[in-house]
């Protein structure tokens, strides 16, 4: 048994109830009223992408804790295992909300991208190792910010206004260098320690690095072509 579960248990059942309370903290628009749920999803995972002691603040724990960049496998700074295990209590609870209130072909794409988060978050949590690796894959979430704020907008009809099309520019420029530049980083040390990695660990990292970038590659096609391109 391990105490980080108590965390992700703790975690999901935190999300959960912020979920069913944020209808009444954030009241959709009449432009989302027909879909309540989506509205409330997205409020939850922007608090998620927000809170300034995780994501954030990642850039920062590299800089504060430098033996981490030469050791991702072991080390990792006070309070880092809670913060993965958070997140894992998250993606739970997201995939648990999808499951239940979108269709199988609506959503899929994203059930697969949760569950290839959990498996690599949770090895992290129940061996307290590679937490540093799975702190790196959290400054993607910086970049989340600004995807679900695009997607607040869109439901609210302010998909031509200056604030979309800000958030729009910010959003590319996060997309590229926390998202695509951090994904080839961490391919890149998978490479370089292959021989150090347990050939199960780096099976699992592997895969979901096979998995993970050519998905972002879609997307930040999907994102140029409906925000510049048309």
């Amino acid at each position: 048994f391990s105490p980080g579960l108590l965390v992700v248990a703790g975690s999901f059942a935190a999300f959960r109830l912020l979920n069913r309370a944020l209808e009444r903290l954030v009241p959709p628009p009449p432009s989302a009223r027909r879909n309540r749920w989506k509205w409330r999803n997205i409020w939850t995972s922007l608090a998620h992408s927000a809170l300034p002691d995780t994501h954030s603040l990642s850039p920062c724990r590299f800089y504060l804790h430098p033996e981490m960049s030469n050791d991702l496998v072991g080390t990792h700074p006070p309070g880092a295992h809670s913060l993965v295990a958070v997140s894992v209590g998250y993606f739970i609870e997201d995939f648990v909300d999808m499951l239940c209130n979108q269709k199988l072909h609506q959503c899929w794409e994203l059930l697969f991208h949760h569950s290839v988060v959990i498996i690599c978050f949770g090895i992290a949590v129940l061996l307290h190792q590679y937490v540093g690796f799975a702190l790196v894959a959290l400054l993607v979430e910086i970049n989340s910010i600004f995807l679900h704020l695009r997607q607040i907008l869109l439901m609210a009809n302010l998909a031509h206004t200056a604030r979309y099309r800000l958030n729009s520019l910010v959003n590319l420029g996060t997309y590229v260098v926390f998202r695509m530049a951090t994904l080839a980083w961490m391919s890149r040390w998978l490479f370089l320690n292959r021989h150090n990695v347990p050939p199960a660990a780096y099976a699992v990292g592997t895969a979901g690095m096979a998995i993970m970038t050519p998905m972002n590659i879609i997307l930040f096609y999907r994102l140029l072509r409906s925000d510049f391109l048309k």
